[in-house]
């Protein structure tokens, strides 16, 4: 696949200015790239396929789910979306997974979380087969990154490190030898986050509830990444002058406007570059669930 250059003059920040970080336009990027392997797959008569489970009628789920399966459809991928009620058991859950599993039209499988009470988020992560778990949640996938080796990563980590990477191609900024100090540990985002960067060659610090003084590493960070789920927690005042920060947390305040888990306008005139809210982290995690897609297909039929 060719290396697309982003267009600078879409990244250029103005003079003395910190650069913006637009995520859509980035993603719209990768989801190009996406679309030439899957055409040229499918020239070879190969469909790259996602098959989606909905259970439950969770508002946010919904549009998270169509916004994903429309994203397919635009690449060429075929797509399944299993919907089901919040009334599924689990055995009715782990059935259909296993159905999904075995077959070969299917290359990556997603479950959309949150599930409903009283069904095991866990077992229905560790049921989904490794090779097919475009989510990259799984012990496999998880472990695989840890020891540096090639497997599928999680979708918004894995578009956090794109970020970051087509910023540096423009601005000429380096991940290696930097300080990265990422807020969250969870096995979504924090943990493989911290994992990739640290495997790109940064000195990496994770803060999470039980971190005393997260201020303190904040500020001398020169890589912020903010995925606690806490609204502005992260204030201007804690930040390096000059620090690179991707925010990965959404809030919806009571005016209806969305803002993330970095105070913006605080931040803005101390750093040099910085991920808006929304329009950010976001799009790029659902453009890098088509590419995890894409290379599901590849390793299982390419």
């Amino acid at each position: 696949m060719a290396d697309l250059q982003f267009p600078a003059t879409d990244l250029a920040a103005p003079q003395n200015q910190p650069w913006i970080l637009d995520g859509k336009a980035m993603a719209a990027l990768t989801r190009l790239e996406v679309a030439k392997d899957v055409a040229a797959l499918t020239a070879r008569g190969i469909v790259p396929g996602l098959a989606v489970a909905l259970v439950g009628d969770d508002a946010a789920s919904q549009v998270y789910v169509g916004s994903k399966v429309k994203a397919c459809a635009e690449v060429g991928m075929v797509s399944t979306l299993e919907r089901l009620p919040a009334t599924t058991t689990q055995a009715e859950l782990e059935t259909l997974l296993l159905r999904w599993n075995a077959d070969p039209a299917i290359d990556g499988i997603l479950v959309q979380f949150p599930l409903p009470k009283g069904l095991n988020q866990q077992r229905i992560i560790d049921l989904i087969d490794p090779a097919k778990d475009v989510d990259g949640f799984g012990a496999e996938n998880l472990g695989k990154l840890a020891a540096g080796r090639s497997g599928l990563v999680a979708c918004t980590p894995s578009g956090v490190m794109d970020i970051l990477r087509r910023y540096g191609k423009n601005s000429g900024f380096q991940i290696a030898g930097k300080h990265a100090v990422v807020l969250g540990r969870s096995v979504t985002v924090g943990r493989p986050m911290a994992l990739l960067l640290l495997n790109a060659d940064a000195t990496v610090t994770v803060c999470h509830s039980r971190t005393p003084n997260i201020a303190a590493h904040i500020q001398q960070a020169d890589i912020v990444v903010a995925a606690v789920g806490q609204r502005h927690m992260v204030q201007g005042a804690w930040l390096k002058p000059g620090a690179v920060v991707v925010d990965v947390g959404i809030h919806r305040g009571e005016d209806g406007k969305l803002s993330g888990d970095v105070d913006y306008a605080a931040a803005l005139p101390r750093v040099a570059a910085i991920t808006p809210v929304p329009g950010g982290v976001g799009p790029m995690t659902i453009a890098h669930l088509l590419r995890n897609t894409v290379l599901a297909c590849q390793s299982r039929r390419g």
